[in-house]
């Protein structure tokens, strides 16, 4: 055998092995399956590719590579599916996002490999003067190189993405197992870019995948020793190329690769050129590793900070990271998430935990952590006579202490709520979370990179965090008790409303059922009866519309309009009505981009509102113009008007009102539509002189 058929052998055993393993695993999962799957293909087509490097016949040989090649078409679907869901928590949403995409991956290369067989492999030969085995590959074949070379770009990205999300344990847990696909599909992207350069190529580039696969298998069999590596779950963010490594990474290559072989072709050729090409990936993953390591930055700063006189910290940066880390944060568990991951990669420290103090200040709840899984912190909670206990002494005891070496009661059960992952991690520090003097949660952090014991000026660092965390917290409780009280403040008044106008339906309905033994025989009385269920029922009915403005989440529907035309067309109906002198001045306006039948429910309202203000020979006055960039819709009555206290405190807000039948939505309703359209709504009022309201919207 030659040594590229021992290699491929050799990769095709190792990728079985996986494959059994992960298939026999106690707990299976489709993280698993997958993973099997995508081992078997792999398998499958090094065992092919090996047969056809020993076959002497080249017939032989290229069938081998034609059943290499369909196996190879499993690859795009299987290892897309997998990196979508490996170590993901939310990779159903993942899944459900990328679905069109992964149908595509399972699909399009099988039905290429099997549809159109003879336009794979169109040629095969050997190099003048030599044994080397060359294939020219036709469009089915170049189809399935591209596809899987696409494939490896969305792969490594989701892997780096997944790698990125992760922190701390995590992050060491599912470490071996990104490296070892990252090695496994750099090299399926290099050689498949060569692949579509040369419309095929020399069998032994072919090497290069199975040496990958070897040393991937090495990578992902150490990752499957690490407890844990398939439970992570790790929440990543949506967005798809938001600094992205990878597409930065694959973009430089390709266009690096791209040029050099035009500059190749022009110059009469380079038969190193393919070596070269891998040379120059190579080195741009190196570069890529080096950027991500965390042991690489931080001995970087702890050789900057001793060699050239700088403290070990940036505290500006670091203080910048971490407002902004932490600022649009407004759900205690989503601060918390953000500041394990900020303490995790400001201090190197693997295992950060957040416990949180409970409203009766008697147990520990945990909120996030780099190393625990919210199971397992379930059999870590600590009981109740602990938990009170650790709070009553870290409550008096505000610094950072050391719970390794301290003696203190209270310092065994947190040591046994944060477990040891590595035994040269350094020691383990404890850091109260205090702020208005009250104590919030506690702060656990250790194994840290390298060892490294944390010094005075890490303490102090990690204190003035922490407490910036604990206001964070602070800040998010105060705010959710103020928007509970506004919340029940609102349901009272809405309460209060139906109450009142259920009481005043029930009052007629009842009426209505004490005199109905007595005249039902009555045709007329009967009909009165209907009528009033009717009436009763529809003013039930026209309540609860109207209160659903506030249910809902108000949608625009802009379209370009004049709104002269849709003012004429909304005071038609209202023109009509008697007692009242309806005076238009509508001037030349631009189009506006508006949703029509919002601005007619604004309209509508605020004349009837000015209809209902009117005394005997009242006056409505609509008026339009332009003003400064803006289009202004005037509507303006002589009627009783509004006191300067009324338009301050309750002009707008729901179920507020002077009307002895209206229920406070309307002006409610009608300033959510126009802040929707980017507008503004102007009043101007004085009791007894009348009302004008103006709506200014933007051209």
């Amino acid at each position: 055998m030659s040594p590229a058929s021992i290699l491929a052998f050799a990769a095709c055993l190792c990728a079985g092995g996986l494959a059994s393993a992960v298939a026999w695993y106690e707990r299976r999962s489709i993280v698993h399956w997958a993973f099997a799957a995508g081992m078997t293909a792999l398998a499958g087509e090094s065992l092919f590719f090996g047969l056809s490097a020993d076959a002497v016949v080249l017939d032989t040989a290229a069938h081998w590579q034609f059943l290499g090649m369909v196996a190879m078409s499993f690859l795009p679907g299987f290892w897309l599916f997998f990196s979508l869901t490996f170590a993901r928590g939310n990779y159903r949403e993942f899944l459900a996002r990328w679905r069109l995409v992964v149908a595509a991956a399972f699909i399009a290369p099988v039905i290429l490999a099997l549809t159109f067989q003879d336009q794979i492999i169109i040629a095969v030969g050997k190099l003048s003067g030599t044994e080397h085995l060359v294939l020219r590959l036709g469009f089915a074949g170049t189809g399935l190189h591209l596809m899987l070379l696409l494939s490896a770009v969305f792969v490594l990205m989701n892997l780096e993405r997944t790698f990125r999300a992760s922190v701390g344990t995590m992050r060491w847990r599912i470490k071996f197992m990104i490296m070892g696909l990252g090695v496994l599909f750099v090299a399926r992207a290099y050689t498949s870019s060569q692949a579509l350069l040369f419309h095929g190529g020399q069998l032994s580039q072919q090497g290069v995948n199975s040496g990958a696969l070897f040393v991937a298998c090495l990578l992902m069999t150490r990752s499957l020793f690490r407890a844990g590596h398939f439970e992570v779950s790790i929440y990543p963010s949506h967005s798809l190329l938001h600094h992205s490594f990878t597409v930065l990474l694959a973009g430089a290559y390709l266009l690096i690769v791209g040029v050099f072989a035009k500059v190749v072709t022009f110059l009469g050729g380079d038969a190193a050129f393919p070596l070269k090409a891998f040379f120059v990936l190579v080195a741009l993953v190196l570069l890529t590793i080096l950027l991500l390591s965390d042991r690489v930055r931080l001995y970087t700063k702890r050789f900057v900070s001793r060699h050239l006189q700088r403290p070990i910290y940036d505290y500006r940066t670091v203080w910048r990271t971490f407002t902004e880390g932490t600022a649009r944060c407004v759900e205690q568990s989503e601060l918390c998430s953000a500041v394990v991951k900020l303490i995790s990669d400001i201090f190197q420290a693997l295992s950060v935990t957040i416990w949180l103090v409970d409203e009766r200040k008697e147990r520990l709840v945990f909120a996030a952590s780099s190393s625990l899984s919210q199971a397992k912190a379930g059999h870590l909670t600590l009981e109740p006579a602990a938990a009170a206990e650790v709070i009553a002494a870290l409550s008096a005891h505000p610094d950072p202490v050391d719970i390794d070496s301290s003696r203190e009661p209270w310092a065994a059960p947190l040591r046994l709520s944060h477990p040891e992952e590595f035994h040269k991690g350094g020691n383990r520090v404890c850091v109260p979370m205090i702020a208005g003097g009250e104590l919030l949660g506690i702060l656990t952090l250790g194994d840290r990179v390298g060892g490294v014991p944390f010094s005075v000026q890490d303490l102090d660092l990690l204190k003035s965090v922490s407490d910036q965390a604990a206001a964070g917290l602070l800040n998010i409780q105060l705010s959710q008790r103020l928007s509970q009280a506004k919340q029940l403040e609102a349901f009272q008044a809405m309460s209060a409303f139906f109450v009142h106008d259920l009481k005043n339906t029930a009052s007629t309905l009842s009426l209505m059922l004490q005199n109905l033994p007595v005249h039902y025989q009555d045709p007329q009385f009967r009909e009165d009866a209907l009528r009033g269920i009717s009436k009763t029922v529809a003013h039930i009915n026209d309540v609860i519309s109207r209160l659903t403005v506030l249910r809902h989440e108000l949608a625009v529907q802009a379209v370009e309009c004049d709104l002269n035309e849709l003012v004429a067309d909304t005071l038609k109906a209202q023109e009509q009505a008697p007692g009242v002198e309806f005076v238009k001045e509508l001037r030349p306006l631009p189009k506006v981009r508006l949703d029509p039948a919002q601005i007619q429910k604004v309209l509508t309202n605020l004349v009837l509102n000015a209809r209902e203000a009117l005394g005997p020979g009242g006056v409505i006055r609509v008026e339009t113009s332009q003003r400064n960039g803006w289009v202004v819709l005037s509507v303006s009555d002589n009627g009783c008007g509004m006191s300067a206290d009324f338009m301050q405190h309750s002009l707008f807000r729901p179920f507020q009102t002077t009307k002895k039948k209206g229920i406070g939505i309307g002006m409610f309703h009608s300033k959510m539509i126009v802040e929707a359209h980017r507008g503004r709504i102007e009043v101007e009022s004085e009791p007894g002189k009348g009302t004008a309201f103006r709506i200014l919207l933007p051209v």
